[in-house]
């Protein structure tokens, strides 16, 4: 199989990459590419960014966010994770897992859309059908931190929150141990790039095609509406402890905006709170978003103890 290049780590690039070279990049056969991402949670077409992420842990690690052009769940990318893209009619990922198996690693598919060893969940991947061209992507992880994978994915309430780090351990693997010939993911991606590729050559991606991949990535593909504005709706909810007690926050969250927010708890305040749900309603989630909203209100009233960045802090789930 024919293949390209693509050495960039932004994950904004390789998602316009991927819908690019899916819509406009023309070629009879099909082709590949192997690609890495810097750390990035990388969430499917159609799930909801707050909902999916601990978008607080991210922005304390600068981990980038990012929204991908197929369905499925969340993932975490580092760069010891490695990710391969087939372009064509009717592809599956099998000549990635054959590759794998040359390498001596016994792969195999299994379930919807997950590769595993050992019973151990080692990559996922997803599809997405356009002009009768399809694309299969999915992840490989080498030597991906595991605990800033399950953090970087654990929101309360979530399947990670409340099975841990343990568990999650003990469900997915890193391809590492299996590979034992090799002493870098570099060099896994060369050899698995040469396996599929079969002899066969490297196809251009001229400057003008790079420029326009760019271009999608800066007006697309990293920007707030198509990261959290493109998100479904979803439930959401946050709780801390305050002087004034404990206060939870629940959100219904539609398109990267708070459609409904209700306090409860055993706090007590001077001041019904359906005020403060008010001033919320309809408010972009994003922190200064939510900090401008409370601005001209004295919190205190509604929370005694506790001041507009301490409340926006617990609305974001901070």
């Amino acid at each position: 199989m024919r293949f390209l290049l693509n050495p960039s780590t932004d994950p904004y690039f390789n998602m316009a990459f991927d819908e690019y070279c899916l819509e406009h990049y023309s070629s009879d056969a099909p082709f590949f590419y192997l690609w890495r991402n810097a750390p990035s949670v990388i969430i499917g077409l159609n799930q909801n960014a707050c909902a999916e992420v601990n978008l607080s842990y991210l922005e304390s690690r600068d981990i980038k966010l990012a929204r991908r052009v197929t369905g499925g769940g969340a993932v975490y990318h580092d760069l010891q994770n490695m990710n391969y893209t087939i372009i064509g009619r009717n592809v599956t990922p099998a000549p990635f897992v054959d590759a794998l198996r040359s390498l001596g690693v016994p792969a195999e598919l299994s379930g919807r859309n997950d590769i595993i060893v050992d019973g151990r969940k080692v990559s996922g991947y997803a599809r997405r059908l356009s002009n009768n061209r399809e694309i299969v992507h999915g992840t490989m992880m080498y030597d991906v931190d595991i605990d800033t994978l399950t953090k970087a994915l654990d929101v309360p309430g979530s399947k990670l929150s409340s099975k841990g780090v343990a568990s999650v351990r003990s469900r997915v693997a890193n391809l590492k141990d299996y590979l034992p010939q090799f002493s870098s993911l570099d060099d896994v991606q060369v050899a698995i790039q040469c396996v599929m590729a079969d002899g066969n050559s490297c196809m251009e991606f001229g400057r003008d095609r790079i420029d326009e991949v760019k271009r999608m990535a800066a007006e697309k593909f990293s920007t707030w509406e198509w990261i959290f504005g493109h998100s479904r709706e979803a439930q959401v909810t946050h709780s801390a402890k305050m002087q004034c007690g404990t206060v939870e926050v629940h959100l219904c969250l539609d398109g990267g905006v708070l459609r409904e927010v209700t306090f409860t708890g055993d706090f007590i305040g001077d001041r019904s709170v359906e005020r403060i749900s008010s001033l919320l309603k309809d408010t972009k989630y994003d922190i200064r978003s939510v900090q401008d909203a409370l601005s001209g209100v004295d919190v205190s009233d509604y929370f005694p103890g506790t001041d507009a960045s301490s409340l926006a802090d617990l609305v974001m789930g901070k």
